[in-house]
């Protein structure tokens, strides 16, 4: 049996030694990738991975069993395939109040590199099919040990366990593979592999070309990740330059390695069982004290660039790597506008779970919420401004009142620097709601805080026009809806954004609202109350940032998100024009 390569290459033959076990793993995940190209077409509901933590459908030790893979690595070293210097690092201190006491070989990262370039020209001409075949295995192997990459990235982010599973490895798994679908269509639409040219010429001979296209990458891939999300934000791009053809540098942060490292271990296997260098995938880890990402980034080897975190160094990478390309998501200000509420009971709800779901640490939840200083009309009849600021406090206040629901919603604060983040932001506004320490049944010296609300004027540009990163949101008196729109329009303009809510029960404010977010370039939910919330995403049908605004400079996933990822080139010659009938 044979498969073409789309945009390149010749047809690589199942028996033809190392490639058969790709292309296998191809054929077998066929059918979820036919799945994952459809329902990125449709945009409609669609995940092969649940977000479930059951016994039932992960199997009845699979919780046991990721707890204990994740124990077993505690206080030991963890073996990646790499090209070492010979020195270990680790600094990883759960939220919860424990050290890890991992220890993770720091590479040589020139005799790495140059590894890695090594390893390029195979992995490139495999094809198409062979690499889309070893990602989607990837995948599936990843999925499988969901449980263990909860309790890593439990105890590296503070996230709760459900949110740990959800986000660390279903979630992440699902853009994972949109990226490596959406990639695979980019390849295969690109050209086809060979093409007969014939220019006709009158009376003389035709002109007769025979012309190859093949999919080239761009050179090694750099991924640095976040630390409350290290797989979440780092699936797109490590799929995304790693099926078309691009070698991947792994750089996680200094405080949440371990979900990192325990992808790129099964990438690496997947990769090495299918004939390939595991250093195809690398981690290269360091600590706070002596960063590597620079370095890195600035290597002539580097042809292309993923990174999450603060806007000073993502506008550093977009300035200083002109030998890369560069794709960003920075810092923000999310915004909600509240204009009318037509079920308040309903939205005071879904807005208690937005702004305390994994202590206001995604880079989605909302910290401004813009409110006309003379009240708003809702069903229970017009409310003040303070009515409302206490409505949603209360609302706030009473979901976290449950122990257990605290706990699981809140999580922990995965940097010390939020605590005090949130003790200098008291002083920005009027109190409406204290933030308060928590208390963690199972972790005593948990870092646990409730979120912060404080009532400021709309003149109080110095407080809210800018990220205040963790459980802090602001409540703004504005002189009305208009006056909303127009501070929103200007914060956003300036600072970014990832989302955009409104909540209305006028079609005009809600038509406004539209064109705002199409003119900031930004998401927008409208009336959230159920079971949706504005700070969460769903693969394959939501877009995670729009790359048009400060916040970021690229989208998860659209079609430039992969096709920037490499480049055709042909190659053509003369061949004898076809005969004459």
């Amino acid at each position: 049996m044979s498969l073409s390569t789309p945009g390149g290459g010749v047809p690589v033959s199942l028996e033809n030694g190392s490639m058969s076990k790709a292309l296998a793993f191809f054929e077998t995940h066929l059918s979820t990738l036919k799945q994952a190209v459809d329902a990125g077409r449709s945009r409609a509901f669609w995940s092969p991975y649940s977000e479930i933590p059951s016994g039932r459908i992960y199997g009845e030790t699979a919780n046991a069993d990721g707890r204990a893979a994740f124990d077993a690595y505690l206080g030991n070293r963890f073996a990646l395939e790499t090209e070492t210097s010979g020195d270990q690092l680790g600094e990883e201190l759960s939220p919860y109040g424990m050290a890890l006491g991992i220890r993770y070989d720091r590479p040589d990262i020139e005799a790495l590199i140059a590894r890695m370039q090594g390893a390029l020209k195979g992995w490139r001409d495999a094809g198409a099919d062979a690499r889309t075949g070893v990602c989607l295995e990837i995948l599936h192997r990843l999925n499988k040990r969901s449980f263990e990459l909860a309790y890593a990235t439990m105890h590296t982010t503070g996230q709760g366990f459900a949110m740990a599973f959800q986000a660390g490895g279903p979630h992440a798994q699902d853009r994972g593979l949109e990226a490596v679908s959406m990639a695979w269509q980019a390849m295969k639409n690109a050209a086809p592999a060979v093409a007969q040219w014939v220019k006709p010429q009158g009376k003389n001979p035709a002109l007769a070309m025979e012309k190859h296209y093949t999919v080239v990458p761009q050179g090694i891939s750099l991924v640095i990740a976040c630390a409350t999300f290290p797989t979440w934000n780092t699936y797109p791009g490590l799929f995304a330059s790693l099926v078309t053809g691009n070698p991947v540098i792994v750089k996680p942060h200094p405080g949440s390695v371990l979900p990192v490292a325990i992808s790129v271990q099964v990438a690496q296997q997947v990769l090495s069982e299918a004939g390939f260098d595991p250093c195809l995938v690398s981690m290269v880890p360091d600590s706070a004290s002596d960063p590597v990402a620079q370095v890195l980034a600035q290597h002539p080897a580097i042809k292309l660039i993923d990174f999450t975190g603060s806007s000073e160094f993502g506008n550093w990478l977009e300035r200083n790597c002109p030998q890369a390309q560069v794709f960003t998501e920075k810092a923000g200000v999310n915004t909600l506008i509240i204009d009318s509420i037509a079920n308040l009971k309903a939205v005071v709800r879904n807005l208690a779970f937005s702004l305390s779901l994994y202590s206001g640490q995604m880079c989605t939840t909302p910290q401004n919420i813009f409110i006309p200083r003379d009240g708003i009309d809702t069903d229970e009849g017009h409310l003040s401004f303070d009515q409302v600021a206490q409505r949603l406090a209360d609302g706030v206040s009473g979901f976290l009142a449950k122990p257990e629901v605290a706990v699981n919603v809140l999580g922990a604060l995965q940097n010390p620097a939020t605590v005090d983040r949130i003790d200098q932001c008291r002083a920005l506004g009027r109190v409406v709601l204290d933030s308060v320490s928590g208390e963690h049944p199972e972790f005593p010296d948990a870092r646990m805080r409730t979120p912060l609300m404080l009532a400021v004027d709309a003149a109080d540009r110095d407080s809210y026009a800018q990220e205040r990163f963790g459980p802090i949101s602001f409540l703004i008196a504005t002189d009305s809806t208009e006056q909303s729109m127009a501070l929103a329009r200007e914060v956003i303009g300036q600072r970014g954004a990832i989302t955009l809510g409104v909540y209305s029960t006028s079609e005009t404010v809600l038509e406004q609202a539209h064109e705002l977010a199409l003119d900031v370039k930004v998401a927008l939910s409208c009336n959230l109350s159920g079971g949706v919330f504005v700070n969460q995403s769903a693969a394959f049908s939501d877009f995670h940032a729009t790359g048009g605004n400060p916040a970021a400079n690229a989208c998860l996933t659209d079609s430039s998100f992969v096709s920037r990822r490499f480049v055709v080139v042909q190659n053509r010659r003369d061949v004898p024009p076809p005969a004459e009938e």
